[in-house]
């Protein structure tokens, strides 16, 4: 793998703390805006980034995705608040070294088949879950933009941080 184990840990962190920074920009006038009626909220899209990346890492470390478990995953968090959210993401900082302390760089380099892509572990947690983390936040700076966050801008979605005043 390209990445050492401590440089993938790394990045996965640092997309939960951006996330985290966009999260706490949600206000009353974003919190329920929905592009189209079948796109998630605001507020569904952060409850489903609660469990996107820990459990996508999990199938992918285990090479077995398990959709029943999936969607109760999915379920528990429809009812969470948007400080429980953020707190539930948040929480990922310190999950995702637990998930992967026991995985050796020869298991990174074993090869594991994932939504009908087989790659290696290592290329698809990068694909999947460090890859869906920078899709699912840039939707999330949109969402914002789209409900009159113009003090928003590349520092935000990039760098997690408000861009420093002039």
């Amino acid at each position: 793998m390209v990445l050492t184990k401590a440089e993938l840990i790394a990045a996965l962190q640092k997309e939960v703390r951006i996330l985290v920074h966009l999260a706490g920009k949600v206000d009353a006038r974003s919190l329920d805006y929905r592009p189209t009626p079948k796109q998630r909220s605001t507020i569904e899209l952060l409850r489903y980034l609660i469990s996107m990346g820990p459990f996508v890492t999990g199938a992918i470390i285990s090479g077995q995705f398990d959709g029943r478990a999936w969607g109760l995953e999915i379920d528990a968090a429809n009812d969470l608040s948007l400080a429980d959210t953020i707190t539930a993401i948040a929480a990922q900082v310190e999950a995702y070294p637990a998930l992967l302390a026991d995985v050796s760089d020869d298991a990174l380099r074993g090869e594991v088949e994932m939504f009908g892509t087989k790659a290696s572990r290592g290329a698809s947690l990068v694909n999947l879950v460090i890859c869906g983390y920078a899709a699912y936040r840039t939707q999330l700076f949109c969402y914002l933009k789209a409900c009159g966050h113009d003090e928003l801008n590349t520092m935000n979605l990039w760098a997690g941080m408000d861009a420093p005043a002039a």
